[in-house]
């Protein structure tokens, strides 16, 4: 009898699918005779979405939107997570759609996307909401708090490490594993132990979730993903919980959670979870990736690699082998500063950004209809000979 029930579930949603498709693809482009961009809307309700998670695991992502850019152009119509999609790799038009945020177009992400990251996310938010929140993110990254709290948590977190390396080291998994501890330092002012270490585990499977096709009766790892982010979620909201209470006594830890609990207006429990999950994922992935990189362009590059090391070695020869760096140390560095600019515009870690269109957009001679997703390819444009 369940599986009787499951099956005309399975129907009628496919069915209606199939006719919510056919329906964009045919009377409502005849409807608003508008010109859209070149493009393929591929199959029913899946369109191209998984030619597009296919090419993000391999080691050359960029064939989806190559090739598509040369059959079509750098303005190109798809059909991903469940949505016409219009990409763009030309730079006029991604500085067209950033330009216009609010006016034009508005930050929207597929819900596959929506529901890992909670929809109290910064990524999601709009208006005065987001920018409190950016405001708050952006006060804990100045001169000062790098200064006196982060260089030393990154100095003592990065020793900690090293010292348990032995043998051959795997650097992508060491590197997560440090930006993941020094996060929830800077966040909720934890260090590493058990409970970090098990919250962790589950973070890598919300991760997996965005490289997995979005739905639930098919994907197992994105089942596994939906799950493993309510765990941390819950994990989560004891703490702030918990922290609410000690705030609330009087007590107060300088971190990011303090801060949102102290906010303007206050924020809700849900809201700065969320926020949390949120901050967690974009620096655990995008600093791991970048720190590796690193690594890789460096063993490639023999002479930048020596000129480094001889700047490090000169710092090295001041200080003592157990002395943490200090800001002086840090501000002598400028070709590692070099080498960090440089592999930032190499690696090209965010891909692009996900709008919405607020209202029918003309550009370039085509419209983007109203309520159509736009995805502005900022990796196409810097890799663009």
């Amino acid at each position: 009898m369940d599986f009787m029930a499951f099956f005309l579930t399975l129907l009628i949603s496919s069915s209606l699918s199939l006719l919510v498709f056919f329906l964009l693809r045919s009377s409502r482009f005849a409807r608003r005779k508008l010109r859209l961009p070149p493009g393929n809307l591929g199959l029913p309700f899946v369109g191209e979405t998984l030619q597009l998670i296919s090419a993000y695991k391999t080691e050359n992502p960029e064939p989806f939107i190559d090739e598509r850019v040369a059959r079509f152009g750098t303005l190109f119509t798809t059909h991903v997570f469940g949505e016409p999609t219009v990409f763009s790799a030309d730079p006029e038009t991604n500085r067209f759609i950033l330009q216009n945020e609010g006016k034009l177009f508005e930050s929207s992400y597929p819900s596959s996307i929506s529901n890992l990251l909670g929809r109290h996310s910064l990524l999601l938010m709009r208006g005065s909401l987001h920018k409190r929140m950016h405001s708050l993110t952006m006060s804990f990254a100045n001169s000062s708090i790098i200064r006196d709290h982060l260089l030393v948590d990154i100095d003592r977190l990065v020793r900690l490490n090293m010292e348990s390396w032995a043998g051959k080291v795997f650097l992508m998994e060491e590197a997560k594993k440090i930006t993941f501890e020094l996060t929830l330092k800077q966040l909720m002012s934890f260090d590493p132990c058990e409970w970090t270490e098990s919250l962790r585990k589950e973070y890598v499977l919300v991760i997996e979730g965005f490289f997995s096709i979005p739905l639930p009766i098919f994907s197992t790892t994105y089942r596994r993903a939906i799950q493993a982010r309510t765990k941390v979620a819950e994990a989560l909201s004891l703490v702030v919980r918990q922290r609410r209470k000690e705030s609330e006594g009087g007590e107060r830890k300088n971190d990011m959670l303090a801060a949102l609990l102290d906010g303007d207006g206050g924020f809700s429990d849900e809201e700065i979870v969320d926020f949390l999950v949120a901050l967690l994922v974009a620096g655990y992935e995008t600093t791991s990736t970048i720190m590796t990189l690193a690594v890789k362009f460096l063993t490639e590059t023999p002479l930048a690699l020596a000129q480094l090391k001889e700047e490090h070695d000169e710092i090295r020869a001041k200080k003592g082998e157990s002395e943490p760096l200090e800001w002086n140390d840090y501000k002598s560095m400028p070709f590692t500063q070099c080498v960090v600019n440089e592999t930032l515009r190499v690696a090209n870690i965010i891909s692009g950004v996900f709008r919405r269109a607020m209202t029918d957009v003309n550009i370039k001679g085509y419209t983007i209809p109203k309520g159509w997703k736009v995805f502005a390819s900022l990796r196409a444009v810097h890799l663009d000979h």
